[in-house]
């Protein structure tokens, strides 16, 4: 079981983007059947109606599966589009004049609305932007009024709503438009249990939205696609609960080339943070249209786990192509064979930075326990804010983690946490009861067997302190054997 209900075999979660080839109840069931662990709701794309539906689809499955399946509204962000085109696709030609304008109207090959009324006033002579996350290359040869002449510098086909993208420090929308208000009122209202915010460029900006939220806070991840935020990463990564390495804006920001090791310094940067990271964009994109992915494609997802990412998304794969499932069933495999590969060749890649409490000590004294006896099988905790498996996480134990955690909303935001298991429990009264809580859930669910050896990490007081307790257990002894034994 994970999430209280489905067979796991990765500790890589998997994030599956709904779109219309997906949102449907049948086929949310069926990725998560699959393999996803979080549902990423795009709010740039459809109606609040449609969004808000595919939310509860996924509720709706997963109380049917009894499984924590978690949702991830995904803002807009300062992100420019073109307007509408009369014709799409629509091809541009190298070296002719493309018209940049603010306003209604449908676009031709002479050019185009946006949805940014200011973009003439941040843009300069030779400014280089691109259209459709690269597929055009477009070069400023004047602003005109509220107009920008452009000339296609590299041709290739647009279509409407395109992504124009302008270097991040030049352009002048707010990091929290009032877009990405609505959005959050949608998202919130409907029970999200992550909020993933675009174009983030410095720290302030997760904090605007983190103020935004109110009373009603989720987990927040900063995608990180621009210059400004790598620049200002260290900063992000104490403001935020996760962040995702979004690659397409990121490739078209930054020099091509510079995006492999950068993706390698990234999710290194965040686990020694303890910090979730997500790796996203073209993971399986020929899955698009294709029943199987490229070599390439492959050799890429896996890398991503042989990284140490937290997690892997799929976007169009899974959005709107033609093999959803499939793009995430082949995901879910690779990530399977890479960590089988890492686990028979060097034990678990831990980045640790200082620790900086007893928690945290705690923590890591579990992993190395179950790390160094080949006769412990998991690793079991309770954890009322889950923090201790958190915690737990970010130590990579070469065996399952299992945390007991009786809120399921918090079961739910730590869907992204690599290797973790969460599970439904009550609220123990003393730590016997919660040594026998854990000790029960594991039999109950095939976890581990009587006689098995497992660490137990919680807080004694039950549930009252910080994590400070610690014990090799043996499945079906019990627990008032450890009385007088606690901390």
């Amino acid at each position: 079981m994970t999430e209280a209900g489905l067979p796991r075999t990765t500790n890589t979660k998997l994030v599956c983007t709904l779109g219309p080839a997906s949102d449907s109840p049948g086929r949310i069931r069926a990725l998560a059947e699959a393999g996803c662990d979080v549902f990423r709701v795009n709010l740039s794309h459809g109606e609040p109606e449609t969004q808000s539906a595919a939310i509860a689809s996924v509720h709706e499955v997963s109380e049917a599966l009894g499984a924590d399946l978690a949702v991830m509204a995904d803002l807009p962000g300062p992100k420019i589009r073109l307007g509408d085109l009369a014709t799409e696709p629509l091809r541009l030609e190298p070296g002719a004049s493309f018209v940049l304008r603010p306003g209604g109207g449908a676009g031709d090959a002479a050019g185009a609305a946006t949805t940014h009324p200011g973009l003439a006033g941040d843009l300069e002579p030779e400014d280089r932007l691109l259209l459709s996350d690269g597929a055009v290359e477009l070069a400023v040869v004047e602003t005109r009024g509220d107009e920008v002449v452009t000339r296609v510098v590299r041709g290739g086909r647009i279509r409407s709503a395109a992504g124009v993208n302008v270097p991040a420090e030049r352009l002048g929308l707010p990091a929290l438009t009032d877009r990405d208000r609505a959005g959050l009122e949608v998202a919130l209202a409907a029970g999200v249990d992550l909020v993933a915010q675009s174009f983030v460029r410095r720290a302030p900006d997760v904090l605007a939205l983190r103020e935004a939220m109110g009373d009603r806070t989720a987990p927040i991840v900063a995608k990180i696609e621009t210059r400004p935020a790598v620049d200002d990463f260290a900063s992000i990564l104490e403001a935020v609960d996760a962040v995702m390495v979004a690659r397409g804006d990121l490739g078209v920001e930054l020099p091509l080339e510079e995006i492999p090791v950068l993706q390698k310094q990234l999710v290194r940067e965040a686990r020694r943070a303890g910090t979730p990271v997500i790796v996203a964009t073209q993971m399986l994109e020929s899955m698009t249209h294709a029943p199987r992915p490229t070599r390439a494609e492959a050799s890429d997802v896996a890398n991503a786990v042989l990284d140490g990412t937290d997690a892997i998304m799929l976007s169009a794969e899974t959005a709107i192509g033609e093999f959803p499932i499939e793009a995430a069933s082949a995901a879910v495999r690779i990530a399977e064979a890479a960590e089988a590969w890492a686990i028979e060749t060097s034990p678990a890649r831990r980045e640790r930075g200082v620790a900086t409490d007893e928690a945290v000590s705690v923590a890591r004294a579990a992993a190395d326990i179950a790390d160094g006896n080949l006769d412990v099988v998991a690793i079991a905790c309770f954890t009322a804010t889950g923090r201790t498996a958190a915690l737990l996480s970010n130590e990579r134990p070469a065996v399952p983690v299992y945390a007991f955690i009786p809120d399921a909303a918090v079961r739910r935001s730590l869907a992204l946490r690599w290797g973790l298991r969460t599970l439904p429990a009550h609220r123990p009264t003393d730590t016997d009861g919660m040594i026998t809580l854990m000790d029960e859930g594991l039999r109950a669910g095939g976890f581990a067997q009587h006689g098995a050896s497992v660490v137990m990490a919680a807080s004694s007081p039950a549930g009252r302190t910080h994590t400070n307790l610690l014990k090799v257990h043996r499945v079906g002894e019990p627990a008032d054997r450890y009385r007088g034994m606690h901390g």
